[in-house]
């Protein structure tokens, strides 16, 4: 059995978030997924994720190639990979020349490995973040404007107008 471990943010689910957690389950026979807190997100990030931690559990407990999902509250623990009895643990390409505790572990057990995924190009949560940031006012003046017009358009509206 061998079972796979990766992590993330996974703050506005996009298809490049699907994409790692697919192409990791490829790779074992189980796929142990750690979701990071708001508290460590904020820690590492310097901003709280816009998505609640018990909200972004939940969206990657209910997808069909993940088969566990745990509280990440440190990066790449090692106590956590050793819990789990991990194999392989995944992580974007761009973690590769970093430090992180538990990807050195891994890397120096023989039984072991740490596999790099590059990112989806031309996705993720920054990039979606900026496009709703410069769309802000299209946005919201899309939605009021749709608010408004089904503010007319209920079906007990047009009974009332019958009715009167």
């Amino acid at each position: 059995m061998v079972r796979v471990f990766t992590s993330g943010s996974f703050d506005l689910f996009h298809v490049g978030h699907l994409n790692l957690l697919e192409r990791s389950a490829e790779l074992g026979d189980e796929l142990i997924v750690g979701v990071s807190t708001d508290e460590l997100i904020e820690k590492y990030k310097g901003m709280k994720p816009i998505i609640p931690f018990e909200q972004r559990f939940r969206i990657i407990e209910s997808l069909k190639c993940v088969t566990k999902v745990v509280k990440q509250v440190k990066l790449t623990e090692v106590a956590q990979l050793r819990e789990e009895k991990i194999d392989i643990v995944t992580i974007g390409d761009d973690w590769e020349h970093k430090y992180l505790e538990g990807l050195e572990w891994m890397k120096s057990q023989p039984d072991k490995r740490v596999v790099y995924f590059p990112y989806t190009p031309g996705v993720s949560t920054t990039t979606i973040k900026k496009i709703i940031i410069d769309s802000a006012n299209q946005i919201v003046d899309a939605a009021l404007q749709r608010e408004s017009a089904l503010d007319f358009c209920w079906a007990e509206d047009e009974r009332k107008l019958v009715i009167e």
